[in-house]
């Protein structure tokens, strides 16, 4: 048996370990850790999660650190915050003997100036994740030229998450001749192209189902229907009364809708994904870590960095989309040598993932069914009994408040007193499960022609009809209204009965609860900030006819559809007559020119315009004169008319200007009686220039009395 002191790590090294109480390595311990020691050389490890990948290339790396020298010495790129927090603090925990080596996680969503200062003090070791990395280099604050290890840790994920330009940057920043140790659950095509661009002859390690934690995961599955996922899941918890898992989800906004949901119902939960700051994903974790909270529910990348041993369960709400993702959310149980469990919950369409899956994990998947209501409430009875009888007792209540309870308490007998503290302690449970419907579907392959029988069976009682006012203008379908109805009625399907979905409202057929008690679940109740109003039918009773939920026709309000008589077949109208007959006459075409319709149709006749009367011959075109109405066979020629007298003359005069008005003119006489009383001609011609003008008048005195004063 091979111990840590025999895998030739520094004294410092070996010191930690054991004061860390481990004694004997994991295989991919034992076999990397030698390996990368006496023969430091690129090295590809192949391990699932959990099987200590980080102490595996951690120890090596820190092996090879000189602590005078005050630069970057090893690179750690890891694709989460959650990851390179955690391998920062192991690296810390196993160098805490080894005086003057500094460890630095850098990642994103902190202070970049603290880490930048942090940087200048002198560090050897930096954990980061890749955009935060990148982002330094651009900065020029991070300088990588003295690096000797680079390590990466989770490749596979960080391809995933699109990472590798980031990836390729950073490595080009790195000296050529440095050693790269490279560790993945598996080997995609992405991995394989790194380790061929950036590793020279790398050895390969591969650790598979012969790892002794490799066993220890017990894997299931469930087969439900989509919308029963979340009452599965309650069973699920429910019936493990001491679970203490991780759930995981497709996306952010599932993670939190399963995280509310558990919150609301009185679970110790909390969700971590994308969207929370890193404050709030450590303290997440730092509850769940120290066991404040039940469940954590979780997406793929969020999870990657949880290093939790005591993980008992890993439910999959939904399978993920991709198989290798299996592997990663398996592993977050069954760590540290311990027993855990796996429970996928799937569809009856989705049976083509889980053979993938078995593929790839070389693991059978095992059925499992979703307990049944009276198995939950054995489970839940049994351990309470085993917390109840298993209490310290001792120096806890002090014997005068004992004598204060006895009093209190009269002549009740211990049977009456037990079940009353069962019934003020499980009451809701009793509530819940005691008429529970099978949430099972049938995992075997069915006919298409097959239609599948309702799988749980109504609740007895009377039948109301609730007229609801929410409607498929909402964005809601019948699964997600069947959700709010159970949610604010505190109650399961078997309650609920038909769903008639319609525009703007629904109608709504719930079983065995009271009117009044329905109404008033919904008070104050609001769908998307609108307020949802509740009332009981009023065609319920008969007075005003009957809803029918049965078929796709709208409801009857109480008269019956008029008939509006024979309707005749359709017939088509003949355009050219209003009466209608079954000959249909050939087209013809009418003629323009005559309102009467002949058979014989005339060839075309081009009209005179000129003339209302029609001839055979067509008169060549005559211009005519717009002096004369009259129309002549000769044309003319043009003659200006004059605009001063309205007779017009042959011989055109010269052009005078006439006189607007009374407006003296300067270039003529002082206006005579005539000027300015039209256009006519006037009694005397003007005469002269204004160059003459000037010439008889060279001074400016001798121009105003010539002229006048000037008038605007």
């Amino acid at each position: 048996m091979t111990t840590f002191s025999e895998l030739g790590l520094k004294p410092e090294l070996a010191q930690a370990v054991a004061e860390l109480g481990f004694i004997q390595p994991t295989p991919i311990q034992e076999q990397a850790i030698p390996e990368l020691i006496q023969n430091p050389r690129d090295l590809v490890g192949l391990a699932r999660t959990g099987t200590g990948k980080t102490a595996a290339f951690g120890l090596p790396l820190l092996h090879f650190i000189n602590p005078d020298l005050k630069f970057p010495q090893a690179l750690v790129l890891c694709p989460t915050r959650e990851l390179c927090i955690q391998i920062s603090e192991d690296l810390k925990t196993y160098a805490k003997h080894l005086r003057g080596v500094n460890i630095l996680p850098v990642y994103g969503g902190s202070s970049i100036s603290l880490q930048i200062r942090e940087l200048r003090r002198g560090i050897q070791v930096i954990v980061g994740t890749p955009g935060r990395l990148n982002d330094m280099i651009e900065r020029g604050a991070l300088k990588l030229g003295e690096v000797q290890t680079v390590v990466l840790d989770e490749a596979d994920e960080m391809l995933n998450m699109g990472f590798r330009e980031a990836i390729d940057t950073i490595l080009a920043e790195t000296p050529k001749e440095k050693k790269t140790w490279l560790f993945s659950a598996t080997m995609p095509d992405g991995v394989a192209r790194i380790s061929r661009s950036y590793m020279k002859d790398p050895i390969t390690l591969s650790i598979k189902g012969t790892a002794e934690g490799e066993s220890k995961i017990d894997h299931f599955y469930c087969v439900v229907q989509a919308r029963d996922r979340y009452p599965a899941l309650r069973r699920i918890v429910d019936a493990h009364p001491d679970i203490y898992g991780i759930i995981f989800c497709r996306t952010k906004l599932e993670t939190q809708e399963v995280s509310d949901h558990l919150i609301r119902d009185g679970y110790m939960a909390n969700a971590i994904h994308g969207d929370l700051s890193q404050q709030q994903r450590d303290l997440v974790m730092k509850r769940f870590r120290t066991k404040q909270i039940q469940m954590l529910v979780a997406t793929d990348v969020a999870a990657r960095g949880i290093d939790v041993d005591d993980v008992t369960h890993v439910l999959h709400y939904q399978a993920p989309d991709e198989p290798e993702a299996y592997t990663h959310r398996s592993g977050r149980t069954g760590r540290a040598g311990k027993n855990g469990i796996s429970i996928l919950f799937m569809h009856a369409k989705e049976t083509g993932k889980l053979r993938v899956i078995e593929r790839l994990t070389q693991k059978k998947l095992i059925y499992l069914p979703v307990p049944a209501g009276v198995d939950v409430l054995k489970n839940q009875l049994l351990s309470f009994a085993t917390k109840l009888k298993n209490t310290e007792t001792a120096n806890v209540v002090p014997a005068e408040y004992l004598g204060v309870l006895k009093e209190a308490m009269g002549e009740m007998t211990s049977e009456e007193m037990l079940e009353k503290f069962m019934a003020l302690n499980l009451a809701k449970l009793f509530a819940d499960y005691s008429r529970s419907p099978d949430l099972n579907v049938s995992n075997k392959p069915r006919e298409r022609s097959e239609r599948p029988e309702r799988d749980y069976a109504e609740a007895t009682g009377d039948k109301h009809t609730y007229f609801v006012s929410i409607g498929r203008m909402d964005n809601v379908d019948p699964g997600q209204l069947l959700r709010i109805l159970c949610d604010q009625l505190n109650t399961d399907r078997t309650h609920i009965g038909k769903i008639d979905l319609k525009h703007n409202f629904s109608f709504v057929q719930i079983i065995g609860l009271e009117p009044t008690e329905v109404m008033n679940s919904f008070k104050g109740f609001t769908n998307r900030g609108r307020p949802v109003r509740v009332n009981q039918a009023e065609n319920e009773s008969g007075a005003g006819g009957s809803h029918s939920f049965g078929s796709g026709e709208e409801r009857s309000f109480g008269g019956e559809r008029k008939s509006f008589g024979d309707r005749k077949p359709y017939e088509r109208k003949s355009f050219g007559g209003s009466s209608s007959s079954g000959d249909r006459k050939p087209y013809e075409r009418k003629s323009f020119g005559d309102s009467s319709s002949s058979g014989d149709r005339k060839p075309y006749e081009r009209k005179s315009f000129g003339d209302s009367s029609s001839s055979g011959e067509r008169k060549p075109y005559e211009r005519k004169s717009f002096g004369d109405s009259s129309s002549s066979g000769e044309r003319k020629p043009y003659e200006r008319k004059s605009f001063g007298d309205s007779s017009s003359s042959s011989d055109r005069k010269p052009y005078e200007k006439k006189s607007f008005g009374d407006k003296p003119s300067r270039r003529s006489t002082p206006p005579t009686e005539n000027v300015g009383k039209g256009f006519g001609k006037p009694d005397k011609p003007e005469g002269g220039d204004w160059k003459n003008l000037m010439n008889e008048a060279p001074t400016q005195a001798d121009r105003k009395k010539k002229f006048g004063k000037k008038k605007w």
